[in-house]
């Protein structure tokens, strides 16, 4: 457990770091441009992994059809994900556009009530009320720090939660190996992105000290966090207790934008993110006593 625990908070730190390293990108690069470039460097770095580990030899037990479904949840989760959440962070304050990305645990709730037939439990209405009184209070009197158009970063910040959201679902009812499928999805991520910035943005060349910046998005970020949270919940008998590690991110992030960006904490965030993270929390805690009652 010691070692699960520690995996858990290293991720924790990793994605931590995510919306402040996006958010000092973005002010370079076209938010495509960001993000090609740095899923390639998850795609190159889980495929050195795979070889590594003898895992690229399990590619051979999937065909067309299964390589074409993780094609089509990456495009979803991971691509449309990630470009309207960095293209959000681009017209938002870092910690705005962290605090609306973690609404995709409540958008899981509502597609499992619609797609999976869920309950739609007194529990769950209330944790989803929460979170979204949470969009009002931050979208109460504006951003003063955010340079681009507030609505549209808000609104594409929403949609990009929904997308994971819906991609949690439907990611249930298939059983692929996580290390292949994770593969592919950068690619998918990598192709995508790069196709239509380069149609739709004019990109900038990068240099020097900006490679690393990339490199830490991609193999830190993106590629060995989802790795060691993949590692940390393996194995593990009650995976409530190191889950809910995650609600620590957005905590830590507004900590690092501050120190980094030099961001003001505002008021309104906090409440906004306590009301989100409370209303996921409060909906965790339920499913969890209940489960021990059952027991």
């Amino acid at each position: 457990m010691k070692k699960n625990y520690l995996f858990a908070v290293i991720a924790v730190c990793l994605w931590a770091t995510m919306a402040t390293v996006v958010k000092m990108l973005v002010a370079d690069f076209p938010s495509l441009e960001t993000l090609a470039i740095s899923a390639a460097f998850a795609f190159v770095f889980l495929l050195v992994m795979n070889c590594k580990n003898g895992e690229i030899r399990k590619m051979g037990q999937y065909g067309v059809r299964d390589y074409l479904l993780m094609a089509g949840l990456g495009f979803l989760g991971m691509f449309l994900y990630s470009a309207l959440y960095y293209y959000g962070l681009s017209q938002l304050t870092s910690q705005e556009a962290c605090i609306l990305n973690y609404l995709w645990p409540i958008m899981l709730v509502v597609f499992s009530v619609i797609i999976l037939k869920e309950k739609l439990t007194a529990a769950k209405g209330g944790a989803m009320f929460c979170s979204f009184l949470g969009i009002v209070i931050l979208s109460t009197g504006g951003s003063a720090a955010a340079e681009g158009n507030t609505v549209m970063g808000m609104a594409a910040c929403v949609v990009a939660a929904a997308c994971y959201g819906l991609y949690s679902v439907l990611n249930k009812k298939v059983n692929y190996n996580q290390n292949i499928t994770m593969m592919v999805v950068w690619f998918i991520v990598a192709v995508f992105s790069a196709v239509l910035g380069l149609l739709t943005e004019e990109w900038h060349a990068v240099t020097g000290g900006q490679w690393l910046g990339f490199a830490w998005l991609g193999v830190g970020t993106n590629a060995l966090a989802y790795l060691l949270w993949a590692l940390a919940l393996n194995g593990v008998k009650d995976t409530a207790k190191i889950a809910n590690l995650a609600f620590l991110t957005p905590f830590l992030s507004l900590i690092v934008s501050a120190v980094v960006l030099k961001e003001t904490i505002q008021l309104r965030a906090v409440v906004a993110l306590v009301f989100i993270v409370g209303g996921i929390l409060v909906q965790s805690f339920y499913d969890y006593a209940k489960e021990r009652r059952k027991q």
